[in-house]
């Protein structure tokens, strides 16, 4: 009878925080070392390896079955593409324990030459596409190794690496592969673990290796003569590198930067002045349909004037058109702008977080990762030596045995058909060991021939020369570099860059970051007539019209003219109310000059600011004389005043019973300031004694008994103060001397020169 045990009794007792803490660690360090980090020895995460080692086992070599196999079955034919779903299903029954979603989705990213420069798998079927559409399912995709995977798993049965049990004990993997492919950068890798990342952009293989060679001849070339060589990373989608040297050259020395890069384009003539843009690679990790859909927003939302329309004419190749709003428009401002406002340029983070041979994370330089590299490609080539010494010894043995046999042949073959025990009766007399005498034994009649014999002491012969030439590569570190360089020459031969496929795709030309466009570029500048009627309807007629003529003072019954002036479509216009209020329009979008226009209150949020004031172009770097109906006033410069919402911004303050009255234009070459009262009093000061606000009610600029402010102007008092006579003569009266009229700011003034004008107004 089983003896009754409480499960309370395996309680034990533990602080909630230290319990918790050493169970996240355990979890962190999985993560890291298991899951998201790549190991710089083969650049792969352990997804990825028992992927590749798993078809490598279901002999999926790159060009067909391999040649043991088609010698045992001559009928097999050449193809070795299998489903995924039987690789997936190996992965995760022997040696990845997770989801099959997501081992498979680390297979299809193996095989997307899109995401990988130097793709792993050769994929038969639909594996995703640029666009960001997803693989076909695993049941109808088949795939087999490229050639590069086969690079990287060479010597995996020549004892170059140590294997491991599998999760459930019953198999064996590698801990690491042995190749000389350098996977880590060449094709990059990314990944989050617990509190920490890594992101390594692909790089061209052929640049690696003469970089590595480097190394192997000069240990201690400087990080600079590498950067001669590894010009940056190289993209599967192309695109262009666009930052300095110095920027590229400090991200590879650190192990941590980004990389700005763009679109590759080209404008394409169209016939009488037309022109598009053609977009025909993007930068990496960049979905075309959600690009295009960007560029579609901005056309849609009208936030890029200059821009037309966009097209996906693209089949196997990226094609993107990129049509302008007119022909005058500057290509290079258009990209620009798309350059800013979409991911036709984005940055690509570069952090070299790796596990290093003894399973520790670390952020390394590029020579770093490159010694790291070498170091375990010297380990791996050392074990192979090493592996084929004792597979020669072992040969030399046998062979030593055989040639003995030989050389008794008879005595031997009498041994055999007389002796109960031949194995101890040979080895007694010929001072044959074990294993010798066993494969004596096994040898089959027909190798008793002379020529076998010949064969077999050609054989040793050989052996002794490459165990020689072995043992003195082993002992030689020199030879050891010499041999790596050797093969690492061979091996760039496959990924050449005088090649379609070793060819840089990314190219290296420096640029400065995509500019601000200012409006004024984005908008093609002609001449209009603004037109504002008293009752708000506000227009704009092409050209420069006479502002006096009939057809431009055309207007609704009841209705008449109130402001007109000239401008261009790249203005912007400033639009006051009597409250204070400053609103801003862009030129370009008022109404055309057929018919009366459209209220302006439809363009801006005027509700409750009063009767407009006001309208005028915004210079550039120009001031505004502001002054209320009280006469308080101070000076403004456009760029304070323009607004950038419809509901405008106010700018002045006005009390109780005031309103705003003056908006003038300060010119660049004013000095003075004149303001006339209502009760018909003109007073001239300087306009240093006028303060620069940005918003407020300003300072006294008239005192007055009886009304309030009726005009103010600013001009230079050299040339005198200048008033229209009136009628229709168009004469212009000027006085020069305006000594008895100049005091101090806030005085009351004194009665205007003869002929002023009856209506108080410059």
């Amino acid at each position: 009878m089983t003896e009754f045990r409480d499960p309370f009794d395996a309680i034990k007792d533990h602080p909630f925080d230290d319990a918790l803490s050493q169970r996240y660690l355990v979890y962190a360090l999985s993560t890291i070392t298991a899951r998201s980090l790549p190991d710089l020895r083969d650049g792969l995460k352990p997804v990825h390896r028992r992927l590749l080692w798993a078809m490598r086992l279901l002999r999926m070599e790159p060009g067909g079955a391999s040649p043991d196999v088609l010698v045992a079955n001559p009928a097999r034919n050449t193809t070795s593409y299998k489903k995924c779903a039987r690789v997936v299903g190996d992965v995760i029954g022997k040696y990845h324990p997770h989801g099959d979603a997501s081992v498979y989705d680390a297979m299809v990213r193996l095989a997307q030459d899109f995401s990988l420069r130097t793709p792993l798998v050769d994929g038969q079927g639909n594996f995703g596409n640029i666009d960001g559409d997803n693989a076909a399912a695993m049941r109808y995709t088949e795939a087999r190794l490229t050639q590069a995977a086969a690079d990287l798993m060479a010597g995996l049965d020549e004892g170059t690496v140590e294997f491991r049990p599998t999760y459930n004990g019953e198999d064996q993997e590698p801990e690491v592969f042995p190749g000389l492919f350098p996977n880590l950068l060449a094709n990059g890798a990314t990944g989050i673990a617990v509190g920490m990342a890594t992101s390594i952009p692909p790089h061209n293989v052929a640049e690696l290796i003469d970089a590595a060679s480097l190394l192997i001849e000069n240990p201690e070339a400087e990080h600079a003569e590498l950067m001669q060589i590894v010009r940056g990373p190289d993209f599967p989608t192309g695109g262009v590198l666009v930052d300095s040297a110095s920027i590229i050259s400090e991200a590879y020395a650190t192990g941590r930067g980004s990389f700005r890069t763009r679109a590759r384009w080209h404008k394409e003539d169209g016939g009488r002045g037309t022109w598009v843009a053609v977009v025909t690679q993007i930068p990496f990790q960049v979905q075309k349909s959600k690009l295009i859909e960007q560029i579609a927003v901005l056309i849609n939302d009208k936030k890029l004037p200059i821009l037309a329309d966009v097209r996906d004419e693209s089949d196997t190749e990226i094609r993107i058109v990129i049509e302008p709003r007119a022909r005058t428009v500057d290509p290079d401002v258009l990209m620009d702008s798309l350059f800013r406002l979409t991911d036709l340029e984005n940055r690509f983070p570069l952090n070299l977080n790796v596990l290093d041979a003894t399973r520790t994370p670390r952020v390394l330089g590029l020579k770093t990762v490159l010694v790291e590299w070498l170091r375990h490609q010297i380990d791996v080539l050392v074990k192979r030596a090493q592996h084929r010494l004792d597979k020669i010894a072992a040969r030399l043995e046998l062979l030593d045995g055989y040639i003995i046999a030989y050389l008794n042949l008879d005595r031997v073959i009498e041994i055999i058909r007389t002796e109960d025990e031949p194995k101890e009766v040979m080895m007694a007399e010929f001072g044959l060991n074990d294993r010798q005498a066993e494969a004596i034994l096994n040898m089959r009649l027909r190798s008793l021939r002379k020529l076998e014999e010949m064969e077999l002491r050609r054989e040793h012969s050989e052996l002794l020369k490459e165990r020689d030439e072995l043992t003195r590569l082993v002992e030689s570190p020199a030879r050891q570099r010499t041999r790596l360089k050797k093969d690492l020459a061979d091996l760039r031969k496959r990924y050449s860059p005088e090649s379609d496929f070793g060819r840089r795709r990314t190219l290296v030309e420096e640029a400065a970051p995509a500019r601000e466009i200012p409006l004024e570029a984005m908008i093609e500048r002609e001449p209009i007539t603004v037109i504002l009627s008293e009752r708000g309807w506000i227009r704009a007629m092409s050209g420069h019209r006479d502002l006096a003529s009939a057809d431009t003072l055309k207007f609704k019954e009841g209705d008449g003219p109130m402001i007109a002036f000239h401008a261009q479509t790249t203005d912007k216009l400033l639009l006051a109310t009597e409250t204070g209020r400053i609103f801003t329009l862009g030129a370009d979008k008022l109404p055309g000059g057929r018919g009366f226009g459209d209220p302006v209150r439809s363009l801006v949020d005027m509700d409750g600011t009063g009767n407009i004031v006001a309208l005028l172009p915004a210079r550039v770097g120009g001031e505004l004389l502001l002054a209320s109906s009280d006469g308080r006033g101070f000076v403004a410069t456009v760029a304070d005043v323009i607004a950038e919402t419809r509901k405008g911004k106010q700018v002045v303050n006005v009390r109780t019973g005031a309103k705003l009255s003056v908006v003038h234009p300060i010119a660049p070459e004013a000095d003075s300031v004149a303001v006339v009262g209502e009760n018909r009093k003109l007073l001239v000061f300087s306009l240093i004694e006028m303060p620069r606000m940005a918003r407020g009610q300003g300072v006294q600029m008239q005192r007055y008994r009886d009304g309030g402010l009726s005009d103010a102007i600013a001009f230079r008092l050299s040339d005198g103060l200048s008033w229209a006579m009136g009628g229709e003569s168009g004469r212009v009266r000027t006085e020069a001397d305006m000594t008895p009229w100049r005091v101090a700011r806030g005085a009351a003034g004194r009665m205007p020169p003869t002929g002023f004008p009856r209506d108080n107004r410059f």
